[in-house]
């Protein structure tokens, strides 16, 4: 610290207070050590404490003597500070004062008139919200009128007059995938956006599109579930034929079309409805054979009639199967577009991935193989007529349902096989059903013991 010559001779230790680092704690335990032992017992206090007192005392009257004989410098400073203070303040006033009137004339002339601009563009932007809204909902009350219509085309007339235009079925399911895409897109700034919140779209949903659509599903799985090219007693004419094959095509794409695609990743997806429509028919065609022919065999003598019937499910399986090969899957509305295009898009594709088969016909073969054995063995274990009758004629019976499996596996005469199969109706071009035979066969005559 730097003291006059009359302050030089002080004894406190100016550096020691102001060093940064100084600790009252320290410097206090440094007296006390300086002025006792550490052994000591008890310490002696009161020479570090007066030594402090006199630290303050000597500190207290050096104070007293500066402002003592500096007091008309220190108040001559503070007086020339007051009045620079006082000009200071004189000249902010005036400019304060200008700025307020500055302010004033600001929020008069563009803050006032922000804030009615805002106004003005916060109903524009509502008026806008509303106009998107009745055109969202003028849309799909436009589309559900559509849809009465083309619903209403499906079956026209009455009694005997009575049309049906089955092509009306992928019309209605496009009208559907239209309101589906308007009323999905709810998001912010999206089509749909509240129309959740508008009574006459619930009206709709519920009173028009809900119906009409389940109408058509339930139509649509009923063409399928009824499919039929040829029966036991002979093929259908060729006009039949053609007007079953259209049916059946129209049905298929609009389950297609209809089948859900929201949360559903575009690469998984899956005409789910078609798929399902399609896997009843083919469970009800195999229940219907594997319980016939099981009853068939307990009874031999109406064997002949019930595996006419069966080759007869299997022509349709085999017809059904050469429909949706030849018909190529249509662009769903509603899923973008593939970057390539599958090399085999078409209807069946979706059905063979599914049941994890290559052919509807082995499928169908194999799965009543299956599901005949434990009824063979069944008839076996029951024993009686039935069993030695069939344990006797198991040549017969075996040759039979030879002869079923490769009259089953020929396609009708009415519709033709599709590029790639095989003479008899083989996918993988080979024109035998050997293996097929195999199993079914097996399945009974294997299961009859000796």
């Amino acid at each position: 610290m730097s003291v006059n010559g009359e302050e030089e001779a002080s004894y406190i230790d100016y550096d020691t207070f102001l060093d940064p680092d100084f600790k009252p704690s320290s410097f206090a335990n440094t007296l006390v050590l300086a002025t006792n032992n550490p052994t000591d017992t008890p310490l002696d206090l009161s020479t570090p404490l007066s030594k402090v007192l006199f630290d303050a005392q000597e500190i207290d009257s050096h104070i007293h003597h500066l402002t003592t004989r500096s007091a008309i410098p220190l108040l001559t400073h503070t007086k020339e500070q007051t009045d620079a203070s006082k000009r200071i303040i004189s000249e902010i006033d005036s400019q304060v004062k200008s700025l307020n009137e500055s302010y004033k004339q600001l929020e008069k002339e563009v803050i006032q008139k922000h804030a009615e601009a805002d106004e003005v563009r916060l109903v524009a932007s509502r008026l806008w919200e509303t106009l998107k809204l009745g055109r969202s909902v003028g849309r799909c009350l436009q589309l559900g009128r559509q849809l009465e219509v083309q619903h209403a085309e499906i079956s026209s007339g009455t009694g005997s007059s009575k049309k049906e235009d089955h092509r009306a079925l992928v019309r209605c399911a496009h009208t559907i995938l239209s309101l589906r895409e308007i009323t999905e897109n709810r998001g912010p700034g999206k089509e749909g956006y509240g129309l959740e919140k508008v009574e006459a779209i619930r009206s709709l949903q519920d009173q028009v599109v809900g119906p009409i659509e389940r109408s058509i599903k339930a139509f649509s799985e009923q063409i399928i579930r009824e499919f039929s090219i040829g029966s036991a007693s002979g093929t259908a004419t060729f006009a039949q034929s053609e007007e079953a094959k259209t049916r059946t095509i129209s049905a298929a794409m609009a389950l297609y079309l209809m089948s859900p695609t929201m949360g559903v990743k575009p690469d998984k997806w899956t005409p789910q409805f078609l798929v399902q429509a399609l896997e009843v028919y083919l469970r009800n065609a195999l229940q219907s054979s594997t319980s016939s022919l099981a009853r068939s065999l307990a009874t031999l003598p109406s064997l002949d009639r019930t595996l006419a019937e069966v080759s007869a499910r299997c022509q349709n399986v085999i017809a059904l199967e050469i429909i949706l090969q030849a018909t190529k899957a249509p662009p769903h509305p509603l899923l973008p577009v593939p970057e390539q295009t599958p090399e085999k898009n078409n209807l069946l594709q979706p059905l063979l991935n599914y049941l994890e088969t290559g052919s509807l016909a082995s499928y169908f073969w194999r799965s009543m193989a299956s599901g005949l054995a434990a009824r063979v063995q069944e008839i076996v274990n029951r024993g009686g007529v039935s069993a030695r009758t069939l344990k006797t004629n198991r040549n017969a019976v075996g040759e039979a349902i030879r002869e079923c499996v490769v009259r089953g596996s020929q396609p009708p005469s009415t519709v033709a096989p599709t590029k790639g199969r095989g003479a008899k109706g083989d996918p993988e071009g080979g024109g035998g059903w050997d293996r097929e035979v195999a199993v079914m066969v097996g399945s009974v005559v294997n299961n009859l013991g000796r």
